[in-house]
Formats: structure tokens, sequence, C-alpha cells
């Protein structure tokens, strides 16, 4: 970017709110910022990173006035490039703001409810809510290593439990942009914290509120009825999905188009008892009568239940033994750091030109190759017997139901089960945990023979009964590796391809959703529509009532990138989303 008078200012002002050290203007830095760990990228006049709340309200004034895009982002651990930029056509500089250093929880009625700030994550969450004998709407299991609390209810997250639903609250702090360009603070958190935005930012983040400022409105800090939707096996329409207009509130769903200082959540009791399950079948008929029968006809929901195809499974076992080998001997506290030491080595490599790309996951590769298999002897037997995996996990008085019910099942039906010890259902659910960045590594390490990876988060309707894809052949034989996995109980499913070299993969892409269309699935499921889906109108209004004059994170789901949601002829309007 030329330097110009403007830059110089605003520049100057960053650095005079957060300091000089955390504000990036250098090109080799704002990399890790500035480009997605999948896809999206492009250029961003600065990275801040600020300590505070006050500070990030500051860095929004002088944004708002310097007339700059703003991207709120947290771990930028999104699959879809929804937190950075993508691509050129934007009229006006991107300032990206990085919330991480901002990580603060704070816990409400003996922790039955908690704020999150802006930069608070998952694993943080779990850790705190420990010793309350509580838990987070999403734990390990979720598709995003890293993911952040106010990411997960910003974007819809879905996660992996299948009695709470997508992540959704009705009480916030955000600024938002007003339709006249005033920036403008709004407390919906249900704490009295004061009236001046530094005065209501400082007290909460210094906590000095008390208990008698904390009230309990009737808005919701979850989303409350999901189990309900779940169990309508027969409705034509998908139990959750990323646009579904009864859960975009205000920051819910919002995918950056507020910024967002803190939400406040439910959080749930741990159960005392539970059991994991593990179902093989190479019928996918019989794994859909037992998802049915289960939501249908069962007393207690079950927990969860992720789905592995056996392709997933193997690549899986190669390309996410590295991640697994982590979590399960340092735990998912140490995953942000892991993250920090892979940017640092990635960006010192590229200054060499003889060192290969993405050179940490290639060191990472080669050393986990060194360790012995780390799955247990009982689930290599199911990968030799089965192709399709089903981890079902139960609690409480939902134990003995499923147990009674598995028994009597494969009495008459093929496939087989078995009860996982605390280790194996513990593996079990990290090596699915692990699978979301396989396929990744997977296209690293063999990329020269193979085209572009294509992903798709897509949900079936609840009656849905032939849940698994069988491509048409014009289609699969421009594949080269298809990985499939997903929350099956919800029917949201990740359906994962790397296309063979030479293949246009958005052209297959738009091949794929068309016949999901024609099928009445929704996509994307659970993640944001970032820069790989178009924004269906539901969610493309929600977007322009939220931010009148496309200030933040302008782009997002294929629409404007330009000042008032104005439109760039059609020549330039190349995102690459489905259309």
């Amino acid at each position: 970017m030329t330097t110009t008078r403007f830059s110089l200012d605003l520049a100057e002002k960053l650095k005079a709110i957060v300091g000089s050290q955390y504000t990036l203007t250098d090109a080799d830095k704002k990399k890790p910022y500035s480009n997605g760990i999948r896809l999206g990228g492009g250029e961003a006049y600065a990275v801040v990173r600020p300590s505070s709340l006050v500070e990030i309200w500051k860095v929004l004034q002088a944004c708002v006035e310097a007339d700059v895009i703003v991207i709120m982002q947290a771990a930028n651990t999104g699959l879809t490039g929804g937190s950075t930029p993508n691509g050129a056509d934007y009229d006006r500089p991107i300032v990206i703001i990085s919330t991480m250093r901002i990580s603060d929880i704070q816990l409400i009625d003996q922790g039955k409810q908690i704020v999150g700030l802006a930069g608070s994550t998952l694993f943080g969450l779990e850790e705190r809510l420990k010793p309350y004998g509580r838990e987070p709407h999403s734990v390990i299991g979720s598709s995003c290593i890293g993911a952040s609390i106010v990411g997960g209810v910003c974007n819809n997250s879905g996660g992996a439990l299948v009695q709470r639903g997508p992540a959704y609250t009705e009480m916030s702090l955000f600024a938002q942009v007003t339709e006249n360009g005033e920036l403008q603070l709004v407390n919906n958190l249900g704490i009295d914290l004061g009236s001046d935005p530094e005065e209501i930012l400082a007290n909460l983040q210094n906590q000095t509120y008390q208990e008698t400022d904390v009230q309990f409105p009737d808005k919701r800090g979850s989303d409350n009825e999901y189990h309900e939707r779940i169990r309508d096996v027969d409705a034509e329409t998908p139990s959750r999905f990323n646009n579904d207009p009864r859960r975009l509130y205000e920051s819910s769903g919002c995918a950056g188009k507020l910024a967002v200082f803190a939400v406040r959540i439910d959080t749930f009791p741990i159960p005392e008892k539970h059991q994991v399950f593990y179902i093989g079948t190479n019928d996918p008929a019989v794994m859909e009568q037992m998802r049915r029968d289960m939501l249908s006809t069962f007393t207690n929901l079950p927990v969860s239940g992720e789905y592995l195809h056996k392709s997933s499974y193997d690549i899986s076992k190669k390309y996410g033994k590295d991640s697994y080998l982590v979590i399960d001997k340092l735990g998912t506290k140490y995953i942000p750091k892991m993250f920090s030491i892979k940017r640092t080595v990635d960006r010192w490599a590229e200054k060499f030109s003889f060192m290969p790309n993405k050179f940490s996951d290639r060191i990472m590769q080669y050393m986990s190759q060194m360790f012995p298999n780390h799955l247990p002897k009982r689930m290599e037997d199911f990968r030799a017997k089965y192709d399709h995996h089903w981890i079902v996990e139960t609690s409480n008085d939902g134990v003995a139901e499923a147990q009674a019910y598995l028994d009597t099942f494969f009495k008459d039906n093929e496939g087989g089960y078995f009860s996982c010890t605390d280790r194996e259902a513990d593996q079990a659910i990290l090596h699915r945990f692990v699978t979301g960045g396989a396929l990744t590594r997977h296209h690293i390490m063999n990329g020269k023979d193979l085209g572009s990876i294509m992903t798709i988060d897509v949900a079936f309707p609840r009656n849905e009964r032939d849940w698994f894809e069988v491509l048409p052949q014009d289609i699969d034989d421009k594949i080269a590796v298809k990985m499939y996995y997903g929350h099956f109980f919800c029917h949201v499913m990740h359906q994962n391809y790397i296309m063979k070299k030479g293949v246009d993969g958005k052209a297959v892409k738009k091949q794929i959703l068309a016949s999901y269309d024609v099928r009445g699935a929704e996509y994307p499921a659970e993640h944001n529509v970032g820069h790989e889906y178009l924004a269906k109108p539901a969610l493309r209004e929600f977007y322009q009532k939220t931010d009148p004059t496309n200030s933040f994170n302008s782009g997002i789901g294929g629409t404007s990138k330009l000042k008032n949601w104005q439109e760039l002829s059609d020549e330039h309007t190349g995102c690459g989303c489905h259309k």
C-alpha cells in the first residue's frame, strides 16, 4: 500500500491506543491474521491486538472516523474464510482487530451462566467450569480447533451435542455503526454496568459490578427448543442450519457484522454417569433406522452421535495423528500455543526460498509417524469390518436405555457395537475431533499430485433416509479423495473432497449444491457462510439491517464489499461462491 497522510495518521492513532508492538503493519506479521487456515485471504492495512475492551472501543472509534472496514477476529480457525479479507474489490482499507488477548470468563449464578469476553475460548471455558460440575454448550468434538465463545455465537456454530442446538444467545454487549455513520455501544447483557461506553466496558472487564447489578431477563442464553426440533424425524426441513431466521438475533448469527465485546450464555450440568458406544455397520439404512428410533422413541436423548466414514477414519488416523497426540498428552489448553508456534515457524521458513511451503505441517507429520499406532484395538477391528462408524455418547438414565436398545437391535440387523472403556471413549472422540484438519494436512503432503480442496457443510432434512452420498459417475470421476463425517443425529454432514489435478472444484461444488437444493437441504449447516457460500435472502437482510453502512466484515456471504451496500459490476463479483 502506498504511504499516504491517511495511512500515517491512522497507524499512529492505532499505535497510541494499543502500542507499537501490537499494531502490525508489516506484511509478514499480518499474514497469520489476514489469511484463513483453509481458505480466504487478502490485504489488511493493519492488524491490531488490543489488551482490553476499552482499547477495542477506541480502535473502533479511530476506524469509523477514518472510514475503514473492520474485521473482528478471534481464533481465526474458521473453515470458510469468514474472519479474514477475501481478495480485492474493497473500496476502503481493512483493519483486523484480533481479540485473543482478552480471554476473561466470568461466572454468573454459580456458573449456571457465564459471560465470555471477546477472545475467550471453549477450551478455557471447559477448564473454568469443571470445579462447578458444569460444561459449555459445545465441548471437544467440534470441527474447529481453538474455537472462541464469541465466534461460535456469531457464526451459529452447531457443535456435537444433540440436546443443545446451535450456539445462541439473546444477551450480548456489542458496538454497531448506525445508518448515520455513528458508532454506538449496545448493552444487552442484562448487567447494569453504567451509561458511558468506556465506563461500561471497564466495569465489565474489571468485574466491578455487584451481584445486585445482574438481572435475569426473559431472554435466552441458549437454543432451548432444539431438543424438540431434533425429535421430529419426519419433518421436511433440517433441524439446524446457518441462515435459520429463528436463530438470527443481534450478535447471534451476525458473522462479524457487529463488534461483539461479550456474550452471556447458559452452561449445563456435567452428567453423573455417561457411556460411549462404538457402532459399526456396512449399511447406511441401518444407521438411519437407529437414528430415527433413538430420536423419536427414547425417553432420554443421547448426548452426541459422531459419524465417520472409513475414508475419514483412515485419513484422520494418518494425517491427524500429531494433533491427536498433542491433545492426548498435553491437553487442549496447549492447542493455542501450538498454533502460535506453527505460525512463527512458517513465517520464518517462508523467508528462505529453499524451504518447502507449510514447513511446520511437514515436520509435524514426519514426527508423528515415528510414534506407534495410537488407536485402540477394538476400533481398529471395527475399521477392518465396517464402512460406517458411529460414536454415540449417552448419559444418566440414557445409558441403560441405549444399552438395551442396541442389544435388541443388533439381533436382527447387520453391524455391531461395543461399550467403550473410559480410555476408548476418549480415544474415539478425539480421533473424530482431529478429522477436520486432517484433509488439509493430506493435501499439504500430497498436493503436487492433487487438485484443490473443496468442502461442503450441509444439513439434510430430518426425514431424509438416503443420507449417504452416491455421486453421479461424471462427478465422481473428477474427485481424488472423499471424506465424510458429521453430527449424524442432527443430519449435519461435512462432505470434503480433494479434486483430481486440473479439475475446477468450484464447478463441481456448484453441481453438488444444486442437487442438495432439490432435496431440501440447507448449507452451510453450522459454519459461517464465509466467502465460500452465498448468504440466502434471510441472512442477507439480517446483515444489512445489522450493519447498514457495511462497515464490518464487508463481502461476507458474497454480499457487497462497498460502503452502504453498493454493488460492483458483474465482472468484479467473482468470490467463488455458489451462485
